[in-house]
């Protein structure tokens, strides 16, 4: 057999590998039309490469009991939505302007997410780093019973080992520590970077695991979420994780602008949840039944209405999308957003096109300073379309925007972990607390406003007037957005 014989099958079993891929996207994995157009793209021009890509970042997550709840936690699950869903239409909240108004909203979380409604709640809103450590720093140091930790991102660096040396202070005390990080957002940690607070009694799990650290099938898959619950009585949730640029100290971002909620009250019960959810599916640990590990909470002065609603590859439904959609769609005055990334499919779009054509104020706030080049310039090309309804789009130049906030007629809000891209709402695992609460709302407003005096606008005439380069950029950007 000739050199040019070897070529030729060697051609052929490339082709036949990539019309068997291409079918399985097609008819068996059946993803949404235009993340499978972006896949068959790679596939077809990056021949052999675009088939490892796949595997290592295209492959649906296996569903069916990913998170293995047993036969009385799903029917106490399902028992908890089902009264709330009979509740919402009691005379008892129809002196709850907020819920009646928002009913269908709150209907489509529990029915779709189990996003129970918890109407006893007191949030603080946190968006500096430093007074964000520091008041969580003093909520472990204070801790009494159990310290739930869940990260995305953890560093080998200061705050990384500050974080770990309080807790190990606190399991040398007899408190219960669970620490939990996801194997690539911290993929320079591992046990022994623990040793002394497993030594103590500190327990600590990965999710998502690479293997020899260098091999990970799910790098696609990743856990987003940024949690923290101390006994059952406060949690954390929101964008920041534990690493020094998150207090401002890297030079390449400058300050860090993020924002988190410090939640007192039986929301706090809902993300304990979850978080235990997380915990069992990562360490294959059983720590017991959820209602378990629902503390009693006390009565708090301040009566927030918040779902904490989950969202991630194991779900058919992208929850968290929705969520935001319904929202988008009730605005009849305002709709403001700051996401460090802005890369969302065409359902987001056309509730933001439709909402700019109803008179509603659309504002979208994203940073001027990529940290993900592709992602940057599919943002520029998505906000650019959007300018041409009328939407306000501000570009964030006092260091790096990294919050992922939504406030809806100054009455509604949502925080969490979602960025507006198809990674958030459905690659990775993510969590939100939505919050119908007019103080809230009005206070996350305000905050936005602040931010617009130290950003830029980008308008109409300015985007139109950017350089070839940039437009070349934008489409190559927007062609793979289903994929970043």
């Amino acid at each position: 057999m000739d050199f040019g014989d070897i070529a030729t099958n060697l051609v052929t079993i490339i082709v036949l590998i990539n019309f068997i891929l291409a079918g399985i996207l097609v008819f068996i994995e059946r993803k949404d039309i235009g993340t499978t157009w972006a896949w068959l793209m790679v596939i077809y021009f990056i021949p052999v490469l675009g088939f490892l890509f796949y595997i290592f970042f295209g492959r649906r997550l296996r569903r069916k009991n990913f998170y293995r709840m047993s036969v009385e936690e799903k029917e106490y699950l399902q028992s908890m939505v089902d009264k709330q869903l009979q509740r919402l239409n009691d005379e008892e909240f129809s002196q709850k302007p907020l819920i009646t108004k928002y009913r269908e909203s709150i209907r489509m979380n529990l029915t779709s997410a189990n996003a129970l409604m918890t109407t006893n709640n007191e949030i603080e809103i946190l968006n500096d780093g430093k007074d964000k450590f520091n008041t969580l720093f003093d909520d472990i140091r204070n801790a009494k019973e159990e310290i739930n930790i869940e990260y995305y991102i953890i560093r080998r660096d200061s705050l990384g080992k500050k974080l770990r040396d309080e807790l190990t202070k606190k399991a040398k005390d007899g408190i219960k520590v669970r620490v939990l990080y996801d194997g690539i957002g911290s993929r320079k940690i591992s046990s022994s970077f623990y040793k002394d607070l497993i030594a103590n009694g500190g327990e600590v799990g990965e999710f998502f695991p690479s293997i020899f650290k260098l091999i990970n099938f799910r790098i696609n898959n990743r856990n987003h979420r940024k949690l923290c619950i101390i006994d059952g009585k406060i949690a954390y949730i929101g964008g920041f994780n534990v690493g020094d640029e998150y207090l401002g100290l890297h030079k390449k971002f400058g300050y860090w602008r993020d924002t988190h909620l410090r939640i007192k009250g039986d929301a706090v019960q809902h993300i304990q949840g979850r978080f235990i959810l997380d915990w069992n599916q990562a360490t294959k640990q059983q720590t017991g039944n959820i209602k378990k590990f629902s503390f009693s909470t006390e009565t708090y002065k301040a009566d927030s209405i918040v779902q904490i609603i989950s969202g991630g590859p194991s779900s058919k439904t992208q929850h968290l999308k929705n969520m935001y959609i319904k929202l988008i769609s009730s605005a009849k005055k305002e709709v403001w957003i700051q996401t460090p990334y802005f890369v969302p499919d065409s359902s987001f779009m056309d509730a933001c096109k439709m909402a700019l054509l109803s008179g509603v104020d659309v504002r979208i706030m994203i940073p001027n300073k990529p940290d993900h080049p592709f992602v940057y310039w599919a943002t520029w090309s998505y906000v650019g379309e959007l300018l041409a309804y009328g939407a306000k789009i501000l570009l964030y130049e006092n260091g790096f925007l990294h919050a992922k906030t939504m406030v809806v007629d100054q009455e509604v809000a949502t925080v969490g972990t979602t960025n507006i891209d198809n990674r958030s709402f459905e690659l990775n695992f993510e969590i939100n607390a939505t919050v119908y609460d007019e103080k809230v709302a009005t206070q996350l407003k305000q905050m936005f406003l602040e931010d617009s005096t130290v950003c830029s606008v980008l308008t109409l005439e300015r985007y139109q007037n950017r350089s070839n380069l940039i437009k070349f950029k934008e489409s190559i950007s927007r062609l793979l957005s289903p994929i970043l």
